[in-house]
């Protein structure tokens, strides 16, 4: 499976999400004086310099220093700017954590903070880039939304929603061009998952990058086994559309999570967690990077590795069926 590539032609690719981003921020910032990046070193990788070219006032470069990045950037929230810090996730979710947790949460600054080039977008730069903590650490963090984008339409919607929101938002991206999933649906808001394929027997619940593989695999599962998946883009992973995921385990089907990040702390164990303290008891499988050594390789390679693709997924689902 390559995230490049087209493999369902009722599918129109587009572009990368941080390309979308980028020219989502043009479009605000032409209206609106108060739209400001800040960077880390990061306007080349962030898809910012047309951005930068544009509107040379309104971009604020701190070098590679992710803690004053999101230091400045809570300052200048404060100052009743809309501020995008935008940056490498693995840095900044991991160096500027005790800004992120002090200097925006809790001091209830509204900052929007870009983690760009997300989960193991890096590929083979390894360990050190990849960003599989950023949903564990950010998720015990009072006081942030956050996000993670399927397609370019959700990033587009998310990226114009987080600028009227006045509240810290963890926002995160990869670097590959993406599909649209599903132009029919086109409502979004933060907190609400996003269904792109309707079914009966069974539930995949993803979010960023993994929902087009697990697209393709409830496909997959419909023309080759007659098993009907509900695919759902949990775009926003903190608050959870817990109405929604009751409404998922209501029949008692199973249920597998897909997410580019740990298996530990993420997508999969806040669903797990509410619906087990709910009472539900439904088949149930968390699919993401297990807690290992990451094997090194690009981003489709690792996916494939550890079963994050539409073969993999699809046979993840029967097993769990005919369990």
């Amino acid at each position: 499976m390559e995230l490049d590539k087209i493999e369902e032609k009722d599918l129109k690719m587009g572009k990368a999400n941080q390309d979308v981003f980028s020219e989502t921020m043009q479009a605000l910032a032409e209206t609106d004086r108060n739209i400001i990046a800040v960077t880390s070193d990061s306007r080349g990788s962030g898809k910012l310099v047309p951005f930068g070219q544009k509107y040379p006032n309104q971009i604020v470069e701190v070098g590679i220093a992710e803690q004053n990045l999101v230091g400045v950037a809570a300052g200048l929230a404060s100052a009743g700017k809309k501020i995008f810090a935008v940056s490498p996730a693995c840095f900044l979710s991991a160096r500027a954590l005790e800004q992120i947790k002090n200097d925006v949460c809790y001091s209830d600054n509204p900052v929007t903070l870009v983690g760009i080039s997300a989960g193991i977008s890096y590929g083979a730069l390894g360990t050190t880039h990849h960003s599989l903590h950023d949903f564990a650490v950010l998720r015990a963090i009072n006081n942030i939304i956050i996000v993670a984008p399927a397609d370019n339409f959700e990033t587009e919607q998310a990226v114009r929603l987080a600028a009227k929101t006045k509240k810290p938002i963890y926002m995160r991206y990869g670097k590959k061009a993406m599909p649209f999933l599903d132009e029919s649906n086109t409502s979004f808001e933060f907190g609400k998952g996003r269904v792109v394929r309707e079914g009966n027997d069974l539930a995949i619940i993803a979010t960023g990058e993994t929902v087009y593989p697990a697209w393709l695999a409830a496909k997959k599962l419909e023309d080759e086994h007659g098993v009907k998946a509900t695919v759902v883009s949990m775009h926003t992973i903190k608050p959870l559309d817990v109405k929604l995921l009751e409404e998922l385990a209501a029949n008692g089907r199973p249920i597998v999570t897909v997410e580019e990040h740990m298996v530990n702390g993420g997508l999969g164990e806040a669903c797990a967690s509410y619906l087990f303290q709910k009472g539900m008891r439904n088949p149930f499988k968390i699919m993401g990077i297990p807690d290992e050594y990451t094997v090194t390789g690009s981003q489709v390679e690792i996916f494939n590795h550890y079963g994050i693709s539409k073969d993999g997924i699809c046979k993840t689902c029967i097993e769990l069926i005919n369990k």
